[in-house]
């Protein structure tokens, strides 16, 4: 099938799943919610593929014990290759745990300012994003910049964005979403700019940046920063119900790790190992410790758990964007943390 027609039929099932999930709750999350615990967690990652997921992976990190792996389900649907651990994962908007700690690094060193305006730094979008002169380089870290979302324009899903200058578009010369400062409205455009930023300081690439000052001093060999950096066998394969075909190509400059370096990259965020000296404190009055991820095909949560000092990764790369899968993958995990909760009581 072409990719045209794959879009298309993207675009048609986000409005009509959009439209439906309105009216009902999906009796599999009520059943995902209600069974009886498992004992292991691999048990309970078999449990999700049961319920509709074509493929999930499972790190845990216990402080004072060797990490765990679990997977199941498919890594690669149409040649029967089982989920594999060590498998490369889209992580979507877990990069922005990075790009914020890249700025914080920046702020420190002085070369950028958490107070300057988007104007300030890009005069050019002054007349084209409503208060630019008004919004700071914190507010959009902080995502308290007003700053409209380029996902949610309506012409987004009819007509994809081609490169980067098409897709701000998609943001620029709408009213703001509120004034500067006065409420919180999650937008991935404030991280695009954000990144554009850092292009702009440094002369090179933010990756580049992000490669040498974090992934290379924790030692995460296998994080990338985009598709073409890697073999794409892998890649773990991403489906949208009700689509045959494999989404692993589709955005291609998105950034991809396992499952094993996003534990890692987390537990040294929230340990503070990532930080050189006053970073921390930066980066703690602009930014959250956790994220999820959420792209066709892939989903991802990456939290640290301080009550068991336990870090616990996620990916499962099935998507349908109503709502359904997303509120499921949430529920499987929360039960894989109680389970990991258990034995650490026990």
């Amino acid at each position: 099938m072409a990719k045209k027609q794959i879009k298309r039929i993207l675009r048609i099932a986000f409005i009509l799943a959009s439209i439906s999930s309105l009216w009902f709750v999906p009796w599999i999350l009520v059943k995902a919610w209600i069974l009886p615990l498992p004992d292991t967690v691999q048990e309970q990652v078999n449990e999700a593929i049961d319920h509709g997921f074509d493929g999930m992976i499972v790190y845990v990190d216990q402080a004072g014990k060797p990490p765990e792996f679990y997977a199941a389900g498919w890594h690669d649907r149409k040649n029967k290759i089982p989920a594999c651990p060590q498998a490369l994962f889209k992580i979507a908007s877990i990069t922005k745990l990075y790009v914020a700690v890249a700025v914080t690094k920046l702020v420190k060193e002085g070369r950028l300012s958490l107070d300057k305006t988007l104007a300030d730094y890009f005069p050019e979008l002054a007349g084209r994003i409503e208060n630019a002169d008004k919004i700071t380089l914190r507010m959009m870290v902080q995502h308290r910049s007003g700053i409209p979302n380029f996902i949610d324009h309506p012409d987004y899903w009819k007509k994809p964005p081609k490169n980067r200058q098409e897709t701000l578009e998609y943001a620029l010369d709408l009213p703001a979403d509120f004034e500067p400062g006065e409420d919180y409205g999650y937008s991935n455009t404030n991280y695009m700019l954000i990144e554009d930023l850092i292009d702009k300081v440094l002369g090179y690439s933010h990756q580049q940046y992000i490669k040498e000052e974090i992934l290379i001093p924790l030692k995460l060999n296998n994080t990338f920063g985009s598709l073409h950096d890697v073999d794409i066998d892998d890649v773990m394969s991403g489906y949208y119900v009700g689509v045959e075909e494999d989404l692993k190509t589709e955005y291609t400059g998105l950034m991809l790790a396992t499952a094993e370096d996003v534990g890692k990259f987390l537990r040294a965020l929230n340990d503070g190992s990532v930080f050189n000296e006053g970073e921390q404190e930066i980066y703690s009055s602009i930014y959250v410790y956790e994220h999820t991820g959420l792209l066709v095909g892939y989903q991802s949560i990456a939290k640290y758990h301080k009550d068991i000092d336990t870090v616990v990764i996620q990916f499962n790369n099935t998507t349908n964007f109503d709502g359904y899968d997303w509120n499921l993958a949430e529920i499987v995990y929360n039960r894989i943390v109680k389970i990991v909760r258990s034995k650490k009581s026990s």
